[in-house]
């Protein structure tokens, strides 16, 4: 910068009053006189922090954080790039989700969030919903919850997806298959992506289940206007998400929540209590504890996802979890904030041997080192289910464990567990047949 002296200054110059920054550039400026101090050079503009750029090298602002141009951010399943002051976003239809997590906490596909504690089988998501909804419907996400501690909070012990004559039972952190009428071909795809079971239907329904107690739904933009349950219309418009079964929108999530019983038979679910008041001997360790979604370990999602809601979740799930659960209800939470970070493309190292740890090393075999643990591993892997790679539908990453398989054994068999030269074969109920195995001449097996 130089100093402007307004004495020496010819007629009409504004001086530092109008002094042109990166912030101020779009803002006209009227001056009533010359003001003396420190200016730019012409063709340059303060910075904002006492030096001065051109105008093509200011910073781009998103949630009050400054990126230099170049730089990417991620928007949804968009990348913007800065440049020239503005943020250029590719415009690709984004999936929407829905999070079911910990202690009955719920994030609709149009962002609303609250929490439901009913100890019953509950449906997240459907389009058998009449009106805009498909007649027969094509798919039914239904949660089993049970109560996980004293106070009457419950979680997800079972994960129930029905689809087309099947339905897929997620349980115990496996599944099984109930095959209800005669099916052509299986119309969904399993594999498993770190920590996490994933299934990829045919018709635009990705459902990924953390084995425990939370799962998250994905849909394709056809779906929107055209679902109901926990998890809301998606239809961009939060505030008619508390839609009941008899389609008639409320104010009162647990009025919402109740309506939503796979079985009318089961008694509705209690107003909740507040874990931390029943059980304030846990407040200050789960104050403790929960308090690193707000430390320097996640300042770079920060400005990305707002820390808060998932805090005060964190806290209330750790006074919570008072049955032998409370470190398993304690990582959930927190894993619930790593997970809204990756999705805005912000990866966050935050596991430690002290801090919900995950041991990759029980799955490497004697003498060698091929599973390690990754925040944000690739969610589509060469694998025998996935011989190509590919996806239908894209996926931000996903936290656990993975093999880095040598090129002398390039795929990774998801029903071994280890790192194969040789896949074997699926029959047509994609049962794993290893090579050299016996197969049922009327079963038809291909192999990759």
């Amino acid at each position: 910068m130089v100093y402007l002296d307004c004495s020496n200054a010819s007629a009409g110059t504004p001086g530092a009053e109008c002094l042109r920054s990166c912030h101020t550039l779009d803002v006209d400026c009227f001056s009533t006189h010359c003001v003396s101090g420190c200016v730019c050079p012409p063709g340059l503009v303060s910075d904002g922090s006492g030096g001065c750029v051109a105008e093509e090298d200011c910073p781009c602002l998103h949630n009050e954080a400054a990126y230099k141009p170049g730089e990417t951010i991620r928007v949804a399943c968009n990348t913007c790039t800065c440049k020239n002051r503005r943020w250029e976003c590719s415009h690709k239809p984004c999936l929407g989700t829905c999070v079911a997590y910990g202690d009955g906490h719920f994030i609709t596909f149009d962002g609303e969030r609250y929490s439901f504690e009913g100890s019953c089988e509950y449906t997240l998501a459907q389009d058998h919903c009449g009106g805009n909804g498909t007649a027969n419907g094509t798919f039914r996400v239904v949660t089993e919850n049970v109560p996980c501690g004293t106070t009457g909070v419950t979680c997800s012990k079972a994960i129930k997806l029905f689809l087309e004559n099947y339905e897929l039972i997620l349980h115990e952190g496996t599944y099984k298959v109930v095959q209800r009428g005669p099916g052509r071909g299986l119309p969904y795809k399993v594999r498993y992506t770190g920590i996490y079971l994933t299934v990829e239907t045919q018709s635009g329904v990705l459902l990924s289940w953390d084995r425990k107690t939370s799962v998250f739904i994905r849909l394709r933009q056809d779906y929107k206007g055209r679902v109901c349950g926990l998890c809301g219309n998606f239809d961009d418009k939060g505030v008619n998400d508390f839609t009941t079964r008899s389609q008639s929108v409320v104010g009162s999530a647990l009025e919402f929540g109740n309506s939503w019983k796979f079985s009318p038979s089961c008694p509705d679910a209690p107003a909740p209590r507040d874990p931390c008041t029943a059980n304030p001997y846990r407040k200050s360790w789960s104050q403790k504890q929960c308090s690193i979604i707000n430390s320097a370990t996640f300042a770079a999602c920060h400005s990305q996802v707002d820390p808060t809601k998932y805090y005060e979740a964190c806290v209330g799930d750790a006074c919570a979890c008072d049955l032998g659960g409370d470190c398993e209800c304690l990582c959930t939470a927190v894993a619930a904030y790593a997970q809204a970070c990756r999705d805005v493309g912000v990866c966050v190292s935050w596991r430690t041997p002290d801090i919900c740890p995950l041991f990759c090393d029980y799955y490497n075999r004697e003498g060698q080192c091929e599973w390690h643990y990754q925040p944000c591993g690739a969610p589509c892997m060469r694998t025998c289910r996935n011989p190509s790679g590919h996806c239908q539908m894209d996926l931000p990453g996903l936290e656990g464990c993975y093999p880095r398989c040598p090129p002398s054994e390039p795929f990774f068999s998801e029903d071994q567990m280890k790192c194969v030269a040789q896949c074997g074969c699926y029959d047509e109920d994609g049962n794993y047949h290893d090579v050299g195995a016996r197969v049922p001449a009327a079963e038809n097996c291909q192999s990759w």
